[in-house]
């Protein structure tokens, strides 16, 4: 944690689910919405969140259809810019269950691993050490036929998405990182199948605010 009186920097890296898109108008919540703001305002003065979340971001892959979204060379950028992260909050996989990549929750949790691998290795710089974890599986998808995502998520993204929390807290644990599983306070809405409605984000936000606190005392 910081020697100076500087807050506890929390970095929230992930996808859409981090962003904060709204499944009702393809918006982004407002600030007073978001589990990533709302998290601040529980935390505090004494903590300072930073938001980096984008839409269709990828653990290790590139999308050939969308480009742009492969999130462990996103991160290497995201260290740096954001240097020195106190902890980190990774949360990403959700996309990585698209029909197009054919992975499973086991193939999608080693991809984590490599992130996880990653960013406990301090960096070339002056403030480069490496941030404590806490890797946070994403909540299963909903039902996706009908959504309109049901072209891009198949019957077997559906299954394996509810894999994906027990792939994660292995990974966890072989890392040395904290783990959450967010299915276990909210999950992806009905409109879409894969997105947050906007009232139980209060609750994920209250939760992983008090694992960051944990991390924080660690």
């Amino acid at each position: 944690m910081p020697a100076r009186n500087d807050p506890i920097s929390v970095v929230c890296f992930g996808d859409s689910l981090t962003w904060g898109f709204n499944p009702l108008d393809r918006s982004r919540y407002g600030h007073d919405i978001r589990w990533t703001r709302l998290m601040q305002k529980d935390l505090g003065p004494g903590f300072y969140v930073i938001e980096e979340g984008v839409n269709g971001r990828t653990t290790v892959f590139e999308d050939p259809v969308k480009g742009d979204k492969n999130g462990l060379a996103h991160l290497e950028t995201v260290r740096k810019t954001h240097m020195p992260i106190d902890i980190l909050v990774l949360m990403l996989g959700t996309n990585d269950l698209q029909a197009r990549f054919g992975m499973n929750a086991e193939t999608i949790a080693i991809a984590i691993g490599r992130l996880l691998d990653f960013v406990r290795r301090s960096t070339d710089d002056v403030e480069g050490r490496p941030p404590k974890v806490l890797l946070m599986s994403p909540p299963p998808l909903a039902p996706i036929e009908g959504t309109p995502y049901a072209a891009q998520f198949s019957e077997q993204s559906y299954r394996e998405s509810h894999r994906l929390a027990d792939c994660y807290r292995e990974k966890a644990a072989e890392y040395g990182a904290s783990f959450f599983d967010a299915g276990t306070v909210i999950s992806a809405s009905r409109v879409d199948a894969i997105h947050f409605d906007a009232e139980p984000q209060a609750a994920l936000a209250g939760a992983v605010a008090d694992q960051v606190r944990r991390l924080a005392e660690a």
